[in-house]
């Protein structure tokens, strides 16, 4: 367990999969993550088992309120690359369907996760993509001193209309950890 003020992160847990997979499979989450797909309750329990449980390239926590123990978001770093020591970011808060809130606990819960990427686990580099129109994460990200790396342009196709992709990264020497 990973503690903070306003939240913790621990293991995913099987109890937490189906109100995460309902978080995801929501049309207004849905549109910022690369899987744009609805998930069943089979690719989820896929997903459970062959990314949470077994891979050692993925870490993933679900993210509770410090005060009341609620679930209320999942966080991770993802395709880690121990040789060139960095991972990508996953984050998303579904409490109150806010996706990135604007009470704190997505940054604290990146502030944990990075204070243990870059602490624990001894990463370089924390990158992540994000879509143009994903304003909530990319304001988010700036605040936590990510820089921007490169755009894939027209990487993604959503509501008719092609959207750029932003890659942005935080190195180990960048990070402010509080």
């Amino acid at each position: 367990m990973i503690k903070g003020k306003k939240v913790y992160l621990t293991s995913i847990e099987r109890e937490d999969l189906e109100i995460l997979r309902n978080w995801r499979n929501r049309e207004d989450f849905r549109k910022y993550f690369r899987e744009y797909r609805e998930i069943s309750k089979d690719m989820q329990e896929k997903w459970y088992q062959t990314k949470v449980l077994s891979d050692p390239s993925t870490i993933m926590f679900s993210i509770h309120d410090s005060l009341t123990d609620e679930l209320v978001g999942c966080c991770g770093l993802c395709y880690i690359n121990w040789v060139n020591k960095n991972s990508d970011l996953s984050l998303y808060i579904g409490k109150d369907f806010s996706y990135i809130d604007s009470e704190g606990i997505a940054e604290e819960a990146c502030k944990l996760l990075f204070q243990y990427g870059f602490g624990e686990l001894n990463l370089e580099k924390i990158w992540t993509e994000i879509y143009e129109f994903d304003s909530p994460k990319y304001e988010l990200y700036k605040k936590l001193n990510f820089q921007q790396d490169g755009i894939l342009r027209r990487q993604y196709f959503h509501d008719g209309k092609w959207w750029d992709s932003y890659i942005l990264s935080l190195l180990k020497d960048e990070f402010k950890g509080e």
